[in-house]
């Protein structure tokens, strides 16, 4: 053998040992991601104690408008509320104005809210104002459900639409009596509220579950080396505040809302019968079964045939229209088929093979459901 048919056969191995190389740690990587990927974040399913959006609402006045404002008597009384507490006393019936609109200003109170902050503000007509397109929101306090005040809104409405047109054809485009003040709402004070002050954190679960709650707990106390979390019901887990993170809460949080939790997803099929769209989780189970599916056509034709009066006929003979109605019934065989399946996978292919419908499915579910065999709950929405 020469020296460079060596060279090649070394070469040829060096270049399999890469390629089983590559697929081993191509399938570790894999496996790996199959492994975590019904996991999910804390903070994606469950929020902590406090950590949520305030409400906030009010009532203004939108003024600058084309003639298509109100045209009701709280409108003008506003107005001649608004001129006299500026040193103008106006009778409201005095006032002819189709240029405001009376709208209920709300916006969302962000969670840790700090004076100065702004966010955005919604406006919407209350009266009988045809559009608020080219307005502006004059200075409107907005409360919560205190009655104090927590932000201040003003400034030009985006209705994101337009109406042009006239002589009886008109275009319009989106909804023109509601609209948005972009950063329009200035945050005056915050909520009276301290994280963790009694050196506990409570953690609320979007979905209740007792399984899910409990695997949260089981996490968060692996990662901090110690039993600082318990379950408290199937809805919350409360969080015992370590001494090393006493004066770091955010970064608590930031480390427990981090962490990887498998939730646990009930068997549950969801059935929407308006349109025909069934939904089947991955923990649903059908016992064995067999099912009779067959299909019945019933066919209805309808013709019209003319009967015309012959020639030299009378003159009371008329034409005449008779219709013909022809009605024909295919019923297919109905075959039993087994149905049963362990995995999810296997229900779609035994379903599939029925060849149903979205409606037909509908159906054989809840018969399904009623024979006892659908391990799962049905819910129809």
């Amino acid at each position: 053998m020469t020296h460079n048919s060596r060279l090649k056969i070394e070469d040829l191995k060096i270049k399999k040992r890469l390629v089983s190389t590559f697929f081993l740690l191509f399938f570790i990587l894999y496996t790996s991601h199959l492994t975590i990927c019904h996991a999910e974040r804390i903070k994606d399913i469950a929020s902590f104690e406090g950590v949520r959006d305030n409400q906030l609402v009010g009532y203004g006045l939108v003024v600058g408008l084309n003639n298509t404002g109100d045209t009701g008597l709280a409108t003008l009384q506003t107005i001649a509320n608004m001129l006299q507490r500026m040193g103008l006393v106006v009778k409201p019936r005095d006032i002819m104005a189709k240029n405001t609109a009376s709208v209920m200003v709300t916006a969302t109170l962000p969670p840790f809210p700090k004076p100065g902050m702004k966010i955005d503000a919604l406006v919407s007509a209350i009266g009988d104002a045809k559009s608020l397109q080219g307005g502006a929101l004059l200075l409107t306090p907005l409360k919560g459900p205190d009655g104090k005040v927590y932000a201040l809104a003003q400034g030009p409405v985006s209705i994101g639409g337009f109406i042009g047109g006239g002589a009886g054809t008109t275009v319009q485009k989106n909804h023109l009596t509601s609209g948005k003040v972009p950063q329009g709402a200035i945050i005056e004070q915050d909520l009276p509220f301290t994280l963790g002050e009694n050196g506990e954190i409570k953690i609320f679960l979007h979905r209740p579950d007792f399984t899910t709650a409990t695997e949260i707990t089981r996490k968060i106390n692996e990662t901090l080396n110690s039993e600082y979390a318990s379950t408290i019901d199937p809805s919350a887990v409360i969080l015992r505040i370590p001494t090393d993170y006493f004066d770091k809460k955010a970064e608590l949080l930031t480390l427990i809302e981090g962490l990887d939790v498998t939730p646990d997803i009930p068997a549950r099929v969801v059935i929407n019968e308006r349109t025909g769209t069934v939904i089947i989780g991955d923990k649903v189970r059908i016992s064995p079964v067999a099912i009779a599916h067959g299909n019945l056509t019933i066919e209805i034709r309808t013709e019209f045939r003319v009967s015309q009066p012959p020639p030299f006929a009378p003159e009371k003979a008329e034409t005449v229209v008779v219709p013909q109605v022809d009605v024909t019934v295919k019923e297919q065989k109905a075959s039993l088929m087994e149905v049963t399946g362990a995995t999810l996978g296997e229900i779609v292919r035994a379903l599939n093979a029925l060849g149903v419908t979205p409606r037909d499915l509908i159906a054989i579910l809840q018969a399904l459901k009623a024979s006892g065999a659908l391990r799962a709950e049905l819910e129809i929405i």
